[in-house]
């Protein structure tokens, strides 16, 4: 029985909300960073990269990576939500579901990118493994209880036949 507390939940958006600034701060100093490179070598008929990594690689990586945190943040969202009695049990459950087979970033550009920049991709990894889990355990723990209750319903009405 997994049990989400309104605390972890704050911890969570917090570990997010920070992850979401870093990474999006420093894809853009990466970013920048081939500007003048990308100046250079487009009048040289080369095509741009930083770090060893071409900037078209690099804005995909950015795209992956933010929206892996965001939908994280968002799913923390819907839980806050709830905690805060503006979403109801169904509601969450209609809504508050994370995408199951979100892509995974291309190691061989990760590891490439700068260190820094290769850690924050990996958090905001672990960050939606770490939510993954969660929710499966949550729907888990739902679909447990919802048979438990067709059980006891099942048993009633054959109690129920029995008796009259």
């Amino acid at each position: 029985m997994v049990s989400l507390s309104q605390r972890l939940v704050e911890s969570l958006y917090g570990e997010a909300l920070v992850l979401a600034e870093n990474t999006r701060t420093r894809f853009e100093q990466v970013r920048e960073d081939a500007s003048p490179e990308r100046l250079q070598a487009v009048s040289s008929g080369q095509p741009p990269r930083a770090h060893g990594v071409d900037s078209v690689e690099i804005m995909c990586e950015a795209l992956r990576t933010t929206t892996r945190v965001m939908h994280c943040l968002a799913w923390l969202l819907n839980y806050r939500s709830w905690f805060a009695g503006e979403l109801s049990a169904v509601q969450l459950r209609c809504h508050g579901r994370l995408i199951t087979h979100f892509p995974a970033s291309d190691p061989s550009i990760v590891a490439r990118l700068p260190d820094d920049l290769a850690g924050f991709v990996r958090q905001s990894e672990r960050l939606y493994e770490r939510i993954q889990r969660l929710e499966l355990a949550l729907r888990q723990d739902l679909t447990e209880a919802v048979g438990a209750i067709a059980r006891l319903r099942e048993r009633l009405s054959y109690e129920t036949a029995r008796h009259a």
